[in-house]
């Protein structure tokens, strides 16, 4: 990030206004929108000539990692909903604008075959694969499991469980030694909220299929590992992902008196992605505003 960028006290704090939208939202339609580095952040070069994948890279943390990879020299293909084609298109323009090749693929990941169509694509069109970011994720919240749906249940974890597993499973056929596979875990997994049950269990799968499988591609030279945000100011919050009168609040309670923007979050995925980072796998990199989870 720029040297000369605003102190992290001037990001935008609550109050909020109440925003609600309807999953899986869009982040132009956000108030404050979200910062994802299109500004702000500044790329070094470390991540020259490799070739991304990212799920969820439309908006909130996946398009800021999208954003920072492209700057840091990478060519990204991003994954996201054919209802999040208005953001989706504003991410590939910026990629574009780096000079790297943008590949948009739309889809709903909780579909076995489309995960690996969506890698076999990616491959195709990037003209290989170094880097597998696994961030879509599904979060509604519910007051209580008596309410909870079975079939809302199984959307959350064919999104955020299955979905990792089918796309990894698929990248493995194109991953050579050095690649690195990163999971978007959450807080959530050590310190669950109650009306996040089902998306709490997700993460904390995320977690145990982040250091199980570090394990398993360590003689592979396949590095895994995960970044696990606390309160970041992103579309799944008013869409369903909080109540709206935890999104007029929300971030009020970390140490730092607000959320994270997306901009925020990114430089860990670099540095993960990088080859400066070659020796760590299998770890879960925190960052939620001063509240110390992990």
């Amino acid at each position: 990030m720029k040297s000369d960028d605003k102190q992290s006290s001037h990001f935008p704090a609550p109050p909020f206004a109440e925003q609600p939208q309807k999953a899986p939202g869009l982040a132009s339609r956000m108030e404050p929108t979200p910062d994802h580095g299109e500004t702000r952040y500044q790329g070094h070069g470390r991540l020259s000539g490799k070739r991304a994948l990212i799920t969820g890279g439309d908006s909130g943390i996946g398009r800021a990692v999208a954003i920072a990879f492209a700057r840091e020299g990478a060519d990204v293909a991003i994954n996201y909903l054919p209802q999040e084609e208005e953001d989706a298109k504003e991410v590939v323009a910026l990629i574009e604008a780096e000079g790297r090749k943008a590949v948009a693929l739309p889809g709903d990941l909780r579909d076995e075959t489309f995960c690996q169509q969506l890698v076999d694509n990616a491959q195709s069109q990037l003209g290989g694969l170094d880097i597998v970011v696994n961030n879509a994720g599904r979060q509604q919240h519910c007051e209580s499991i008596e309410q909870l749906s079975t079939e809302d249940f199984d959307a959350t974890f064919k999104t955020n469980v299955y979905a990792p597993f089918w796309v990894t499973k698929a990248a493995l056929k194109y991953l050579q030694s050095g690649a690195v596979i990163i999971n978007t875990a959450s807080v959530q997994a050590y310190e669950p909220s109650d009306i996040l049950l089902d998306y709490a269990q997700t993460k904390a799968c995320n977690v145990a299929f982040t250091k199980a499988l570090a394990k398993q591609l360590g003689k592979r030279n396949i590095r895994v590992n995960a970044v696990a945000p606390g309160p970041y100011w992103t579309p799944l919050q008013p869409s369903g992902g909080q109540p709206q009168e935890k999104v007029k609040s929300f971030g009020k309670s970390a140490p730092l008196g607000r959320p994270g923007q997306p901009v925020e979050i990114a430089p860990l995925y670099v540095l993960l992605a990088s080859d400066e980072c070659s020796y760590a796998s299998g770890q879960v990199w925190c960052s939620d505003g001063g509240t110390g989870t992990l």
